[in-house]
C-alpha cells in the first residue's frame, strides 16, 4: 500500500530558500513547511548551519505558507478526533483498559522492570497494526527504532502465523533500525518522517525510549541538557503521529526511589518532561507464570484501572 507522495508544500518552493539550503534543511530533517514553521530562528542557526537572518526570513515564509490559524474552533477538533484510530493489543481485557486500544495520534508509553512485556506488546503491534481495521488493526506499515538490540523476527513470524498471517508478508512491513546513541535515535525520527511519505505508516515504537539518554547524560550537572533534548525527541514523535494518523508507542525503564517508604517505589526514567509528554501511560509487572498486569496510570478521558492479559507463543492475549 503506497502513500501518495505528491504535495504542494515541498520546503524549495518556499521564496529565498535555493536548492542547496534546501538540501541542508532536508539533511538536517526539515521535510516541509510546517516543520519550519513551528522552529525556532536559534535552532535553525545550529542545526541548518543558516545565519540568523535567514533562517529568521525562511521562518517568516513557511508560516506564511503554511496559512494555518492557530486556534481552532471546538468543532473542527471534534471532527478531528473523530479520524482518531483503534490499534488492538491481541488482548480485549487491555484493549478495553485503554477505551477500545491504542490510539493514533497519540504516544502510549509502557513502562515497568525488566520481563514486564513491554517490548512482547510492541511486537504484537507491528503484527496488528497490518489487520484490517474490521479486526482491530490499522491497514499499515510499522516503524521499529531498537535502542537495545530488542527486535526478534522470529517472535514476529510465531505472532503472525497465530493470526493466520504470512511471516514474510508481515515482516516486509516492518521497517527497523537500530539507534546506537541519542543522537542517532533523534535523526532516525526524521527518517521515518521522509520514509513515512513512501508507505503507509500507522505505527513508530521505540524500544526503548530513555536507554541512551540515561546512559550519555549522568549526573544532576547534565540533567537540563538530558532533559531539553529528550523534550525536543518527544515532540518529534508526537508530530509524527498528528501527520500520520498512527500510534506512537515508547517503552521505558524504571529507577527504584530509594526514599519511597511507601507503596511501589518504582519510577519511570524521563522525569515530568516523559510523564508530561506521553498521552497514556501503562505500568507493566509480572505475575505468575504467563501473566502480567497493566495498570493504566495516566490519561486525557480514561479512568485509572488494572488489566490481566498472558504472553504466550501466540502473543498478548487475555
Amino acid at each position: 500500500m503506497e502513500k501518495d507522495t505528491s504535495t504542494n508544500d515541498e520546503i524549495d518552493k518556499l521564496p529565498g530558500i535555493g536548492p542547496a539550503t534546501a538540501e541542508k534543511l532536508r539533511d538536517a530533517g526539515y521535510i516541509d513547511p510546517m516543520d519550519l514553521a513551528v522552529e525556532s530562528p536559534h535552532e535553525l542557526v545550529n542545526v541548518a548551519d543558516l545565519g540568523l537572518a535567514t533562517a529568521s526570513k525562511i521562518i517568516q515564509e513557511a508560516r506564511k505558507a503554511v496559512k494555518k490559524d492557530n486556534f481552532k474552533t471546538g468543532k473542527e477538533l471534534l471532527e478531528k478526533r473523530s479520524e482518531v484510530g483503534r490499534l488492538t493489543t491481541g488482548s480485549k481485557i487491555l484493549d478495553e483498559l485503554l477505551g477500545g486500544g491504542f490510539e493514533t495520534q497519540a504516544i502510549i508509553e509502557l513502562f515497568g522492570e525488566f520481563g514486564s512485556a513491554k517490548t512482547q506488546i510492541a511486537h504484537q503491534l507491528c503484527v496488528t497494526v497490518q489487520l484490517p481495521k474490521d479486526q482491530g488493526g490499522l491497514k499499515g506499515h510499522a516503524f521499529f527504532i531498537d535502542t537495545e538490540n530488542t527486535f526478534r523476527p522470529e517472535r514476529i513470524v510465531q505472532m503472525a502465523e497465530a493470526l493466520e498471517l504470512k511471516p514474510d508478508k508481515v515482516l516486509e512491513k516492518i521497517h527497523v533500525a537500530r539507534a546506537y546513541n541519542s543522537s542517532h535515535q533523534m535523526l532516525l525520527v526524521d527518517k521515518v518522517k521522509e520514509l513515512s511519505r513512501e508507505n503507509a505508516a500507522r505505527l513508530l515504537v521505540v524500544d526503548s525510549l530513555t536507554a541512551h539518554f540515561r546512559a550519555e547524560y549522568v549526573g544532576r550537572g547534565a540533567l537540563a541538557d538530558r532533559q531539553q533534548k529528550l523534550n525536543r525527541h518527544m515532540h518529534d514523535l508526537l508530530k509524527w503521529g498528528d501527520l500520520n494518523n498512527g500510534v506512537v508507542c515508547v517503552t521505558n525503564q524504571v529507577s527504584a526511589k530509594p526514599d519511597a517508604f511507601f507503596g511501589d517505589p518504582t519510577r519511570p526514567i524521563g522525569g515530568h518532561i516523559v510523564g508530561h509528554t506521553a498521552t497514556f501511560r501503562i505500568y507493566l509487572r509480572k505475575s505468575k507464570g504467563p501473566k502480567r498486569i497493566a495498570r493504566l496510570i495516566d490519561s486525557p478521558h480514561l479512568p485509572e484501572g488494572e488489566a490481566v492479559f498472558s504472553v504466550n507463543e501466540e502473543g498478548i492475549r487475555d
